[in-house]
């Protein structure tokens, strides 16, 4: 059985906003008492790893996707990513914010997605 071209493009894209999530933002735990240009090239390093994921995610997304429905799903994706991280890894309060925040970007994925796949 073939998995679905949206299951592939989650999963990918999951991976490489992990990847993407350390390199932004880990440096400022591990990497604090350390030189700017030091956490810059530890965060391009970890960086091309998230390329390597996100590339490909993009290329088989795009096959039945439109590039804003791709965009709009990478948001909800870094956001799923970047809550827990920010939460468990730099140890930032949860405010009820977030989760306005979240139903907003719910409504923006309704109406990115309520007519279906649209690549191109």
């Amino acid at each position: 059985m073939k998995t679905p071209i949206l299951l592939q493009t989650i999963l990918l894209l999951t991976m490489s906003n992990v990847f993407m999530t350390f390199a932004w933002y880990a440096h400022l735990k591990e990497l604090n008492s350390k030189p700017w240009l030091i956490a810059a090239l530890a965060s391009w390093g970890i960086a091309l790893l998230e390329y390597l994921f996100q590339v490909p995610a993009n290329r088989i997304g795009h096959t039945q996707y439109s590039v804003a429905q791709l965009k709009m799903l990478q948001e909800v994706i870094s956001l799923s990513v970047f809550a827990p991280f920010s939460i468990w890894y730099l140890r930032q309060p949860l405010k009820l914010d977030y989760l306005w925040a979240a139903l907003c970007i719910l409504g923006a994925v309704y109406f990115m997605f309520r007519g279906g796949a649209s690549a191109h």
